[in-house]
């Protein structure tokens, strides 16, 4: 018997982007037994929903401008969990799934159990329609450092790599890692937590071929000069938590622009008050 599936995923605006991904879903070879929307203090959700019968909304609280986002990604799982579900998939509400993505990561779950699965996601470029499915994998761009094996494949990487656009997870593995940590909020640093959390239990990270995901195109910058804040407060957590600070790239080119200093005694970084 197949693993009962949910998908999950969590939003705060990006509507266009959810309305797209709700149409993947329903392409999906499978169908899962539950999806999951959990609304951040986003009342849209809920008009919408009313009207699309298949996902339920799930609501996390909001308190301030920082988004909870590692706290709705476990209230979703607790929900899919207490729903029945054996298997969870998370995808980001930018990702629309291609159609095979449900059926290769309840296969990879099956196959290698107490796992943490994880998947290709493909960069769609501006102006690419959401609805032109067949070219997607011709007009993504893949993040040429992680792997991307052959449909129906599954490789074993390193944890770092791990990321929270599209993975996938058995109950019974979500559970021994324990979920998010739930003090991150906003931007950065809970997907390297959970990444180390899982590797300290002694599960490994396989990458399933085919269980591919197209992020759909959103401005951004790099470095993300507009998560700053989130990005210091939560790399300080991290580093209390872990020892070392993530995401240090980002703070290589903060640095290089003025923009954060670092203390060279304690190894903390803080804002220099300069211009974003």
């Amino acid at each position: 018997m197949s693993l009962a599936t949910a998908v999950i995923t969590v939003v705060s605006g990006r509507h266009h982007h959810l309305v797209q991904q709700h149409a993947g879903v329903a392409r999906s070879t499978v169908q899962p037994d539950s999806y999951l929307v959990v609304s951040m203090g986003d009342d849209w959700v809920d008009r919408w929903l009313a009207t699309h019968p298949a996902p339920r909304v799930v609501h996390q609280p909001v308190v301030g401008r920082r988004l909870p986002v590692a706290e709705a990604r476990n209230r979703g799982a607790a929900a899919a969990i207490a729903d029945g579900a054996e298997l969870l998939v998370f995808l980001d509400v930018d990702c629309i799934p291609a159609p095979h993505l449900l059926e290769r990561y309840r296969a990879a779950a099956e196959s290698h159990p107490g796992t943490l699965l994880s998947a290709a996601v493909g960069y769609l470029p501006a102006g690419a329609s959401p609805t032109d499915t067949d070219r997607f994998d011709e007009l993504a761009h893949f993040h040429p450092f992680r792997p991307r094996p052959a449909d129906g494949e599954v490789t074993f990487g390193h944890p770092d790599l791990f990321w929270s656009l599209s993975f996938a997870a058995s109950t019974a593995t979500w559970q021994r890692i324990g979920g998010f940590h739930e003090h991150y909020r906003g931007y950065g640093g809970e997907d390297t937590d959970f990444a180390l959390l899982a590797k300290k239990a002694g599960i490994g990270l396989g990458w399933v071929g085919g269980a591919t995901a197209y992020h759909q195109y959103h401005p951004t910058s790099s470095p993300p000069v507009q998560h700053l804040d989130d990005i210091l407060s939560n790399g300080a957590l991290f580093a209390r938590r872990w020892g070392f600070w993530p995401m240090q790239g980002w703070l290589d080119a903060f640095e290089r622009r003025g923009l954060v200093a670092r203390n060279t005694d304690t190894g903390s970084y803080h804002r220099t008050g300069s211009t974003l």
